[in-house]
């Protein structure tokens, strides 16, 4: 898909729309909620976890588990898949529309470039 398929303002606007009813009102909601530990020097390097095994720096803490992951994951595309196809009746911004305007990521966009690049590689070769 070229980048002017969609004009940017709309895909700003699909962006926030498709977060907000996809994956912050899933089950990463239920894995936010609970205390978060302070931290005196802001890196919570001065944290850890005590446990009958011995302590776990929070740095180096899994906080979640590969079931609550695999759950996460499931319900994530599912609510991805129901949001493309009922796309026109989804597509309005609650909460969202106060969130920080969205911008490319970095990574996924040279991932992007890269893959169009090769694509449109390929069709060059592919004529007489």
């Amino acid at each position: 898909m070229a980048t002017d398929d969609i004009p940017d303002a709309a895909a700003r606007r699909l962006a926030l729309a498709l977060v907000e009813n996809c994956l912050r009102n899933s089950k990463l909601e239920d894995l936010h909620a609970g205390t978060t530990p302070g931290t005196a020097v802001g890196d919570f390097s001065d944290v850890k976890v005590v446990t009958p095994f011995g302590d776990i720096p929070w740095n180096q803490l899994s906080r979640i588990t590969d079931e609550e992951m695999k759950a996460l994951m499931i319900e994530v595309v599912n609510k991805v898949y129901t949001f493309i196809i009922h796309m026109e009746d989804l597509v309005s911004l609650r909460d969202s529309a106060r969130w920080k305007r969205p911008e490319h990521d970095a990574a996924l966009l040279q991932i992007a470039l890269q893959r169009a690049t090769e694509r449109n590689g390929e069709e060059a070769g592919e004529r007489p």
